[in-house]
């Protein structure tokens, strides 16, 4: 069932507004991560591995259902928890099929969040995916080395940080993409923390600065499906948002959502999930 609390929250609804593009200024990301460096690295698929298609695509009989443009069109709350459960798939250019299950999101609900990049109404170049339609990919470069993905949803500036997935298929490509970012270190890495954070969750599905502005909805390489429903509803925890320093109020409020047991979260928040079971 949906988190305790976390519809309650306010956010501002209605169409997307586009407005005149001003002068980018310096602003931090959801994750209170710094601002971008110009040189953005292009993430690429390993060379060597042969394609390993997914057996979702196998034949026409079970393929599983693409979500359009109607699951993206709601606010960012209910969205942030719908994408809960759901499978992210990643098509790479010689065809592996990348997939993981979305366990951990973050909703940002645009102007009146001292914390999103869209603050105050802010438009720039480098955050204009969030004022586009639903389901527009806004990814933004932090740290002069990482990316992180989100999703727009209903509202202006309003959108979703994919966070975390537990990995489903492609694994392997998905360490060897993981590994070419590492430097210094010859240990393997393990499943559980291929895709446990938002910017890992990039580096395995090889998403960079060329997919911000892509429509979830319709494009090749990367989409949504439906996830399969489990024998019961898994609980859902709404927690305080990770790596916000400075935005007042919005520091703590319960915006992040993710699946209460699953190893496969960032961040466990024990005080909130004791919340969610009272």
């Amino acid at each position: 069932m949906p988190a305790r609390g976390g519809t309650q929250l306010s956010c501002k609804l209605g169409l997307k507004k586009q407005r005149p593009l001003v002068a980018e200024r310096p602003q931090g990301p959801p994750d209170g991560a710094h601002t971008p460096c110009p040189k953005e690295p292009r993430l690429e698929p390993p060379k060597t591995l042969a394609p390993q298609c997914s057996v979702y695509f196998s034949s026409s009989k079970g393929h599983p259902v693409r979500l359009g443009s109607d699951f993206f069109d709601q606010p960012a709350v209910p969205l942030a928890q719908a994408f809960l459960g759901q499978v992210l798939v990643r098509r790479l250019s010689d065809g592996t099929e990348l997939r993981g299950r979305i366990v951990e999101t973050e909703a940002y609900l645009g102007p009146e969040d001292e914390a999103a990049h869209s603050r105050g109404g802010r438009q720039t170049p480098r955050n204009r995916g969030m004022f586009m339609k639903p389901g527009t990919l806004y990814v933004y470069f932090i740290y002069g080395m990482y990316f992180c993905m989100n999703v727009s949803s209903q509202g202006d500036g309003a959108c979703v940080l994919l966070r975390a997935l537990e990995p489903l298929g492609g694994l392997e490509t998905m360490r060897q993409l993981r590994s070419a970012h590492r430097k210094g270190s010859a240990r393997a890495i393990k499943d559980r923390e291929l895709c446990s954070g938002p910017s890992k969750l990039c580096q395995a599905l090889a998403i960079d600065k060329s997919f911000d502005q892509r429509d979830l909805a319709r494009d090749q390489a990367v989409w949504l499906e439906q996830g399969t429903p489990g024998p019961r509803e898994p609980a859902v925890v709404a927690a305080a948002r990770v790596g916000i320093g400075s935005a007042g109020e919005w520091v703590q409020k319960p915006l992040r959502f993710y699946i209460q047991g699953s190893p496969w979260v960032s961040v466990v928040d024990r005080g909130a999930e004791r919340g969610t079971q009272a």
